[in-house]
This record gives C-alpha cells, structure tokens and sequence, in this order.
C-alpha cells in the first residue's frame, strides 16, 4: 500500500530521521553547526538537492538501465549540488569561504544517495518529492538544533547576534566551537530522540 504524504513526512523528520536514526550525515553535522547562520545555508542546501534529485530520478527511473543507474544518480546529484553551490557563492560569498568544501561533499552524502536508490528509483514523483523534502528536513532539525546549543556556548551570540548582557555573565567555552562540542552535542541529542522515539532506550 502506497504511503501517505503524513507518513512520508513523519518517517523523514522523527521516526526514520537520517541523522540519528540512521547515523547518516554525520560530516557536515560536526563540520558546519558552529553558526546557524552556516547552518541555514547547508541545510537548505541539502533540502533542495535531496528534493529535486528524488523528483529528478523518480522522472527518469523507467528509461535510466538498471545496469548504470547508480552514475545517473550521482550526475544528478551533482547537477542539483552545483546549482547549490553557485547560488551561495553569489548571494552569501563570506559564507561560502567557510562552508563552501562541505557543499561541494553533499554529493557524496549518503542521505542523498540512499533516497534516490532506495526510494525515488522505486516510486512515482509526487511521493519522491515528498520524501527528499521530509528527508532533507530531517536532516535540518537535527543540524539546527545542534547550532542552536554550539553557537550561544562557543561563540556568546545566535545569528551573530550578541546574546542579552553576554558582558556580564558569558564565558567562552572553546570545545563547543571544534568537533569534538559537535559531537558530544549530536550524541546527546541523539540518545534523547531515541529514547523518545524506541520505548527499548531509556531515556
């Protein structure tokens, strides 16, 4: 039975999250969640490649040979990737300085990849769509949440904003600007979801 369009998206954004559901993404979530504003960008980023590439392959799933499917996807991932990266480069220069290796990797992001194959070359468009828009934001919730802790903790400001009186009570922490803050960040974030979401994990 085909599934609805509720299904899809609540499969992509909680219970069959990409990110800490399926650990997948993980590059870009330790690399670019320092600043939201990155994070915006990247995010939507991927929400675009990750639609337009279901939609494109689901299109073209009858007359691509099974034989050589896999390159067709990965041109059309970078199709959509190029497009991506153009479109920062010129409306968001200083921030493509920081971001712009990790948008050029979004072709090699498993999440990407995985949806075209394992759901887009299977289905017909309109639920494809679907599916890479709730993958893609999946991705995103994740991604900002992990920004939303890293940026006022590492840096003292959200959007570069400073935060309220960040003079008077607001101390650097270090570690929440490299890696390793991503990565403590991401894996609790990732035990609460899982704890709310497989009654088998305690939360």
């Amino acid at each position: 039975m085909a599934e609805t369009s509720k299904t899809i998206f609540e499969k992509g954004i909680w219970s069959e999250n990409p990110v800490y559901r399926q650990v997948l993404g993980i590059c870009s979530a330790l690399a670019v969640t320092n600043l939201l504003t990155n994070t915006l960008l990247m995010c939507a980023g991927v929400i675009f490649t990750t639609a337009m590439s279901n939609l494109t392959v689901s299109i073209l799933r009858n007359y691509i040979p099974k034989r050589i499917r896999m390159m067709v996807q990965v041109l059309i991932i970078a199709s959509f990737v190029m497009m991506v990266d153009i479109m920062i480069r010129a409306g968001a220069p200083d921030i493509h300085r920081f971001i712009g290796p990790y948008v050029g990797l979004i072709i090699t992001n498993c999440i990407i990849m995985g949806r075209a194959e394992a759901f887009a070359s299977q289905n017909r468009p309109w639920p494809s769509l679907l599916d890479g828009l709730a993958t893609g934001l999946g991705y995103s919730f994740v991604l900002i949440a992990i920004a939303l802790i890293r940026e006022p903790f590492g840096f003292g400001t959200i959007l570069g904003f400073p935060l309220p009186a960040r003079d008077l009570w607001w101390h650097s922490w270090t570690i929440m600007i490299m890696p390793p803050g991503a990565f403590f960040t991401l894996g609790l974030l990732t035990w609460w979801a899982r704890a709310k979401t497989d009654p088998g994990v305690k939360g």
